[in-house]
């Protein structure tokens, strides 16, 4: 890497950027944690004894009034402002990750990636998931032909969630971005098509089930891809008992995955990403993998969410646009989920 780190700042602390953004980025010697944007005094308290190098401003527009002292800035904003305050980070001069979903409507999406295009900007969407530890394994099964061809994906993520504990989401309509479709979806959904390519949504349940839901909380989904897979898209905030995370049938085999990736708790509990222990996952949490009536235990893969900031670092090291290096997901892929979660929306 070059001897000058990437001046990142970073817009927002409240999960987005304090667990998924922050210890990443500050772990990494590619990069220096210059600002962190919260208006939250709480949450600036916790962001300057986190990070006592670090500039503390209260918006994302005290982050772009330093563009010139920027190279890259990360929103962990709310959806509803990814478009406008990407396309003015852009227009500033600086490289930008969006989390997800990327933004509201997909045409805002491709927006963008012709405004970074026309700037010669590096941008990405952080899809975080596609390096959970399960997902890890599945990919490594898949490309390994261990269950022949696939037929059938099933993949969900639930939770057990009464109560709406950020203000936003509890008023967040589905045209805020608000909702488990635009939140929990994008992951699957990207997974989904990570996996087994362009696809269609056949069937599409979605319904807001907690009285203070503005959106939609309960989500099912049936997907046709061009390869001939179906995936069974499952979200749900409203489950006591928890579907499996992969259940995955193929002519030669099957495999089933329960349980969540430890990558989101470790942090949260204090945990940083360059410890020993990060990323693994307990035994007892292993899939299981059939093949002609034998059953065995597949260990899952250590997770590995600083490989995002890794593969940015090299991608924005080797001269950002011009590289031949991929970015570390391709905003493409993004917007395909948003016109995935259009397709949902105008079926149910």
């Amino acid at each position: 890497m070059t001897s000058q780190p990437i001046r990142t700042a970073v817009a927002g602390f409240g999960l987005s950027g304090s667990v998924f953004h922050a210890p990443f980025i500050a772990s990494n010697p590619a990069y220096e944690l210059a600002v962190i944007a919260t208006s939250d005094a709480a949450r600036q308290a916790k962001a300057q004894a986190r990070y006592p190098e670090a500039h503390i401003v209260n918006t994302p527009q005290d982050i772009l009034s330093r563009a010139d002292q920027l190279d890259l800035v990360v929103l962990g904003t709310p959806p509803a402002t990814h478009f406008p305050l990407a396309k003015a980070a852009l227009e500033a001069g600086l490289d930008v990750v969006v989390d997800k979903p990327f933004t509201v409507r997909s045409a805002e999406g491709e927006e963008l990636i012709q405004i970074a295009a026309k700037l010669g900007r590096v941008l990405t969407v952080y899809q975080n998931r596609r390096w959970d530890g399960d997902s890890l394994t599945v990919k490594k099964l898949l490309d390994a032909g261990t269950l022949g061809a696939v037929t059938r994906f099933e993949v969900g993520m639930e939770r057990w969630a009464p109560e709406i504990a950020k203000a936003w989401k509890a008023s967040a309509t589905a045209e805020d971005g608000g909702g488990v479709l635009f939140d929990l979806g994008t992951h699957v959904l990207d997974l989904t098509l990570r996996f087994f390519g362009p696809a269609t949504v056949t069937f599409a349940e979605i319904t807001a089930r907690r009285p203070q839901e503005s959106a939609d909380d309960d989500v099912f989904l049936a997907l046709q891809h061009e390869s001939g897979v179906v995936s069974h898209v499952t979200i749900n905030l409203n489950s006591h008992l928890h579907g499996p995370r992969f259940r995955i049938l193929g002519t030669e085999g099957g495999f089933v995955k329960f349980g969540a990736d430890p990558q989101e708790p470790y942090v949260l509990g204090g945990g940083l990403p360059t410890d020993a222990e990060y990323g693994v996952e307990p035994p007892q949490n292993s899939g299981t993998l059939e093949r002609n009536g034998q059953r065995t235990t597949i260990p899952t893969e250590r997770g590995a969410y600083p490989e995002f900031y890794r593969i940015l670092a090299e991608k924005l090291d080797d001269g950002g646009t011009s590289s031949p290096l991929p970015a570390p997901v391709d905003p493409a892929d993004s917007v395909a989920v948003l016109k995935l979660i259009e397709q949902a929306r105008a079926l149910a």
